[in-house]
């Protein structure tokens, strides 16, 4: 059963099983059949652009990439494989498998009790991040119950941290209703929230730096395309700097910079497309869920891949490229190289965006604070995701190499070090914490949302007197 329900999952992926949701819940709010449909369409639709258009851009950049490493010149002992590689290993595992089955359980009676107002089974694929936690859990204490308490409570973390974050996603990507679930972005919420009020209280707020301001401007200059073009002709020029003779290498550098364009202009048209299947979903079940639902407003977990290409995102995950080559090689004690999921960058920036509401300057000087800490974790995580890695059959290049995942992140690392300590002190402190922020939230929902989409305004001198 586990295996056919993986199989399921590979074969149609999100942009067929997402809108098969989407019809499931519009002809539960009583929608009109037709506009449940034509909800769903818009919603495959845009998500295929999606993927179309990264799979696409993706190969452009990598060899850049590549390059970029081998000029960098820095030789660390622990390399990303990718998360492509990250879920194969969590879908290769029993207990990881197991946790698949229980995630649809807890999340839809979590989602139907309203513990939670996040609807995640709608991105299930990212389930595979908590899978991975077990499994590697698993190989370190051989526990099976240890290992899936780890990942319900991981799931429990997550969805209440989207929460938090949705009202922001869904407000600055313009997808009504809509919320990040993916617990490798997800998780950092917290400290994204307390680098941005810190940021706030320095005056950062006040030097805001998003699409709009560098595009009022610089003008031409300032417009996403162009912008594109210049940041896709650096990337490309830095990893070419050796071998600017030859003539393959300048059309390297102008396929990157032309590329990096496209994403640019081409991604916002795709995400409109997303937005109306949201708009119209919300607009056809408004009777039925002011009826039945009490005024409940609730979210509709989406992949991470359709906050990729928006221009802000893609621009500062453009930039933290170099930047997270350039961490890797300063940061004393560190012992991972980031390779793989470098052209992955963008997708990281999704939450810290969201909550700067694009300012890019936080996002930068947030992600940079919160990668520096990543960097460790992954070095620290690696003998035992190798370990993980080996067992299920992944084939290393050297006996000596250690490898590691990006999905391994910092706040997530902290629940798996008190779990793999085995200590009933270290784990009751994790559950007491989730269940205290949990009813902290709860009690204080209204205000937290209000600070949420607010707390980044810039009061008046009338404001500040009142």
């Amino acid at each position: 059963m586990l295996e056919t329900l993986s199989n399921v999952f590979d074969t149609f992926g999100a942009s067929v099983s997402v809108p098969v949701i989407i019809f499931i819940i519009a002809m539960a709010m009583r929608a009109k059949p037709s506009k449940a449909f034509r909800s769903a369409l818009l919603a495959g639709v845009a998500l295929t652009g999606f993927s179309l258009m990264i799979n696409a851009y993706m190969p452009n950049i990598s060899g850049i990439v590549d390059k970029m490493v081998e000029n960098t010149g820095v030789n660390l002992p622990v390399l990303d494989v990718g998360w492509q590689a990250c879920a194969l290993v969590a879908y290769s595992t029993e207990i990881g498998m197991a946790f698949l089955v229980v995630a649809i359980v807890i999340q839809l009676i979590l989602f139907t009790v309203k513990w939670t107002n996040i609807f995640m089974p709608s991105d299930l694929w990212n389930t595979y991040s908590f899978m991975l936690w077990g499994s590697t859990l698993y190989v370190a204490t051989k526990n099976a119950w240890l290992s899936m308490g780890l990942m319900i409570l991981m799931n429990l973390y997550v969805l209440l941290f989207a929460e938090i974050l949705a009202p922001c996603f869904s407000s600055y990507y313009n997808y009504p209703g809509c919320a990040l679930t993916a617990p490798h972005h997800v998780e950092g919420v917290p400290f994204y929230v307390i680098v941005n009020f810190l940021m706030n209280k320095l005056g950062l707020n006040k030097v805001n730096i998003n699409l709009s301001t560098v595009q009022k401007r610089l003008g031409l200059f300032g417009e996403p395309m162009v912008l594109g073009l210049f940041i896709g002709f650096i990337l490309g020029f830095i990893g070419n700097v050796h071998d600017l003779g030859n003539l393959a290498s300048w059309g390297e550098i102008a396929t990157s910079a032309i590329s990096t364009a496209a994403v640019m202009a081409i991604f916002p048209k795709i995400a409109s497309l997303f937005a109306a299947a949201f708009t119209l979903l919300t607009e056809s079940t408004k009777g039925a869920a002011k009826k039945h639902g009490k005024g409940r407003k609730w979210y509709l977990a989406v992949n991470d891949a359709t906050g990729y290409g928006e221009p802000a995102t893609i621009m500062v995950g453009t930039l933290m490229i170099p930047i997270m080559l350039a961490l890797a090689f300063a940061l004393p004690g560190n012992r991972a190289l980031i390779m793989v999921d470098l052209i992955a960058m963008p997708y990281c920036m999704i939450p810290m965006i969201s909550i700067s509401k694009g300012n890019m300057l936080k996002t930068l000087i947030g992600t940079m604070l919160y990668f520096s800490l990543a960097l460790y974790v992954w070095g620290w995580m690696a003998d035992l995701y190798t370990t993980v890695a080996v067992d299920v059959g992944f084939t290393l290049t050297s006996s000596t190499m250690l490898i590691t995942s990006t999905c391994f992140m910092p706040f997530l690392a902290l629940l798996f070090a008190a779990f793999l300590s085995q200590n009933p002190l270290w784990i009751a402190l994790t559950v007491v914490v989730y269940f205290a922020l949990f009813i902290f939230y709860k009690k204080n929902k209204e205000a937290i949302t209000n600070y949420m989409l607010t707390c980044n305004d810039v009061k008046t001198a009338n404001e500040v007197s009142a």
